[in-house]
């Protein structure tokens, strides 16, 4: 943590110091260990979360390595993706108990499977560079029959892994993060979400200037696109915020890698843009949250005033001096303004070390909602009963 408060700033096209080039080795091993606990816990302490008088928590599926993104079959099979256990799960609830029964492993040996999307009855699996399609795969849990789809997209690790999910308008939705922390790209398909028609075809940009988007939903009314974006790393603790966006139409433009949380230049790369010139954030959440799965809650379980209101899956910050995130946040909105943000469910990260990492979102049948958390290996459910 000394460097980074000591050099709060690296150009990425200097590499003329030793130093450098150990912190930029150090910086990217951290950020898959920092700030996470020496050992899993073998019980979970649920009781340290907090959530809203009358809500409560508990375990819906256990032992599901590295869980990320999740999407329900239309027989409420739960898909879930992950990163580094390479693997996709099928996971039954049988019984509609909220307990599963079952944690199948349709998938191993995969490249960053992150993103899953559900339609007419088919599985979508993303890699870094492909997207696969499991072909009517509730009737096909024990013998999965995959398609490659598409395999064009770029194989850069560095926040490849995808989210995905399909809009109201039937495309396909695929984020491309940028190769870097901070960096310019001819390829326009890098800091973008792209969207595509559901065989592949008609691939196309949707959203530039996106460092990093990692989940994503439409409102339930209008239709519009939401979504979270990370923030670039290395200007200090307190910036710049991650951030919640506003995707109305396509070919709006979020900023990276010119301007960051709407009014912050790059110390690189401002100079040859106006941040006047993009969409600044809907809401800045807080800074290195590391902000991903977002939901509108549409269901009737929780109370009237959560109706249309967005929660997010805070991950926890890698590399800032006191850990933050780590938890669910809610954002309620009047028309397209967000005009609150505060903390739905937190209690993850503990004494500077966190038991838990939250994920995805997704609401169930009976507006309850389920939480991915990849290093607990579970899932929660989050429901509420009136006080």
């Amino acid at each position: 943590m000394g460097l980074i408060t000591a050099f709060p700033y690296f150009s990425f096209m200097n590499f003329k110091t030793l130093l450098y080039g150990i912190f930029l080795s150090t910086a990217l091993s951290a950020c898959f260990s920092v700030n996470r606990p020496e050992e899993k816990l073998d019980t979970l302490p649920l009781d340290q979360i907090k959530l809203p008088d009358g809500f409560e928590i508990s375990i819906f599926a256990e032992g599901v390595e590295n869980a990320r993104s999740m999407v329900r079959g239309d027989e409420g099979t739960l898909f879930v993706g992950s990163r580094g256990a390479g693997k996709v799960y099928a996971i039954k609830d049988t019984d509609g108990d909220f307990k599963a029964e079952e944690v199948i492993v349709l998938a191993e040996g995969l490249n960053t499977p992150n993103g899953v999307a559900y339609k007419d009855g088919n599985l979508y699996v993303a890699e870094i560079d492909k997207i696969w399609r499991y072909d009517d795969i509730e009737n096909n849990l024990s013998a999965p029959n995959k398609t490659l789809l598409d395999d064009q997209f770029p194989d850069d690790a560095w926040h490849g892994w995808k989210y995905i999910a399909f809009g109201p308008d039937d495309k396909l939705y695929v984020p491309v993060g940028a190769p870097c922390n901070v960096c310019e790209k001819e390829d326009e398909r890098y800091a973008t979400i792209m969207r595509m028609n559901i065989d592949g075809s008609e691939k196309e940009v949707f959203a530039q200037g996106v460092r990093n988007s990692v989940g994503f939903d439409w409102h339930p009314e209008n239709k519009e696109l939401w979504f979270t974006n990370n923030g670039r790393d290395m200007l200090g603790d307190d910036v710049p915020h991650d951030e919640l966006n506003h995707a109305p139409r396509k070919g709006m433009h979020f900023g990276f890698p010119y301007c960051h949380e709407g009014t912050l230049p790059d110390p690189r790369f401002g100079k040859k843009r106006e941040c006047n010139e993009f969409t600044a954030p809907a809401q800045r959440l807080l800074p290195h949250t590391a902000a991903l799965g977002m939901k509108f809650y549409t269901g009737s379980q929780f109370p009237e005033d959560f109706k249309h209101d967005i929660l997010i899956a805070e991950h926890g910050s890698w590399n800032r001096t006191q850990p933050q995130g780590y938890r669910i946040s809610r954002v309620k909105l009047e028309g397209d303004r967000a005009v609150s943000y505060e903390a739905f469910a937190e209690g993850w990260l503990g004494e500077s070390k966190a038991w838990g990492r939250p994920v995805d979102i997704i609401q169930l049948p009976d507006g309850s909602l389920l939480v991915s958390d990849d290093f607990a290996d579970v899932i929660y459910r989050i429901s509420y009963r009136a006080v």
